[in-house]
């Protein structure tokens, strides 16, 4: 029972009362009839204005509920006159104030933390509390290659490759590093928070890729200026020498002249080679800033083609072409991802050994181009060390034209993968040939 029903029946009764006493004093004394009847009438009009006086009250909290419970803070009373029922409405406005107030900086806060959360260059993958993805960032999209739609659902370790493996065994405070096709170099790490009183976790996923080539470059490049310095200028004036010799030829028996000139040769062409050699490793660290032009890819494509066409014809080995209709035009610098695909080609040339194939696809929509073959694949173990400098799977192998590959590219900004598919049998150099 409410308490204003109570209240009506208790003045009810209490009128009933009164009505039957002046009901009493009706006949038997006129006077107590008419003072009765007076009491009655005053007592009336003081239980409606009570009435009044507690009803609107209760009136204005009901309402005042039912605006916050519908979440509607704009909701204000104005003053009546009365004392109390002021102090009440006064209070209520505060409040309602402080709330609006409140939700508007709430809001505000989290619309922030909203756009800090998408222009994050770290990748955020906001868990459940059941440990699967909620909700990730663009930054998350772009470094695990999967959109939004397709990551919210899965649990971390069912994500395919390096990536499930990784975070499938992390652990808050202990941060993995994930290293993709030997280029691509992240940090994950994992961390919680409360929501509603519960524990949630995150993950932050952080490119560590430049960085590390940056450091690598500073730890190599001042080495390989200094040796390059000393070499050339050594090697100049020794073949120097060694051409002078060459006078002295004549003046020599006969079978004596043959060996001596030969010995000669050896020596400047030794010379000669090692200069190259150490000249290469001089231009991995001067590889100069692109110079990015609109540039036809099928043309460079062909182009390297026909440079490793004799190559080819030699070993027997058949290029395949499933180009994108039409040219394909992506701004570039031509020199330098011309020496790229040359490089990517003599690695197919020399994977494959005799008579297999080198198939070359591309695609406009993204533009993107990949390079096959049909050789022996990449052992696991190799994998994580293609793109490292001076590591070389070959006997005599330099180990900078892979390195030389990433540094053209990553100049770029183009992103690239250097994969086996043991089921199809094929290794593949895919390019994306726009920037993320």
């Amino acid at each position: 029972m409410t308490l204003r029903t109570k209240y009506i029946l208790f003045v009810v009764l209490i009128h009933t009362a009164i009505a039957g006493l002046a009901f009493q004093f009706r006949e038997s004394n006129v006077v107590l009839f008419v003072a009765t009847e007076a009491l009655l009438l005053a007592t009336a009009v003081i239980s409606v204005q009570l009435y009044h006086g507690f009803v609107r009250p209760l009136n204005l909290i009901a309402a005042g509920t039912e605006a916050i419970r519908d979440r509607d803070f704009t909701m204000k009373f104005l003053p009546v006159g009365q004392a109390e029922m002021d102090q009440l409405i006064d209070t209520y406005n505060q409040m309602i104030d402080e709330l609006r107030q409140e939700r508007v900086s709430q809001q505000e806060k989290s619309y922030l933390l909203e756009r800090l959360i998408n222009a994050s260059p770290a990748g955020i993958l906001l868990l459940t509390f059941e440990g699967t993805i909620e909700a990730a960032n663009p930054a998350a999209e772009r470094y695990l290659q999967q959109p939004a739609t397709v990551l919210v659902g899965q649990r971390p370790d069912a994500l395919p490759g390096e990536w499930g493996r990784a975070l499938g065994t992390l652990e808050p405070g202990q941060p993995q590093v994930v290293q993709l096709s030997g280029v691509q170099t992240y940090r994950a790490s994992a961390s919680h928070f409360l929501d509603r009183g519960f524990t949630r976790y995150f993950i932050l996923l952080e490119e560590l890729t430049q960085d590390l080539i940056r450091q690598e470059k500073q730890a190599y490049e001042k080495l390989i200026r200094m040796m390059s310095h000393e070499i050339n200028n050594s090697i100049g004036a020794v073949n120097s020498i060694l051409q002078s010799f060459h006078h002295y030829a004549p003046q020599l028996r006969d079978d004596d002249r043959a060996d001596f000139t030969e010995a000669l040769d050896v020596s400047v062409n030794r010379s000669t080679h090692l200069a190259n050699f150490i000249a290469n490793f001089a231009n991995l660290v001067r590889l100069p800033p692109p110079t990015p032009r609109p540039t036809d890819v099928h043309e460079l494509l062909r182009a390297t083609c026909r440079l490793l066409q004799v190559q080819s014809e030699k070993r027997q080995i058949r290029w395949h072409w499933h180009l994108a209709p039409g040219p394909l035009y992506v701004d570039l610098d031509a020199q330098q991802l011309e020496q790229a695909l040359l490089n990517i080609g003599k690695n197919a040339l020399e994977a494959i050994g005799e008579g297999g194939n080198v198939w070359v696809h591309t695609t406009a929509q993204p533009p993107a181009l990949v390079i096959e073959n049909d050789g022996p694949g990449i052992a696991p173990e190799v994998q994580t060390r293609l793109f490292t400098p001076f590591f070389s799977t070959k006997r005599d192998g330099q180990g900078i034209g892979l390195t030389l590959v990433r540094d053209i590219l990553l100049q770029h900004g183009f992103a690239f993968s250097l994969t086996s598919n043991a089921a199809a049998g094929r290794t593949a150099f895919r390019i994306e040939l726009k920037k993320p």
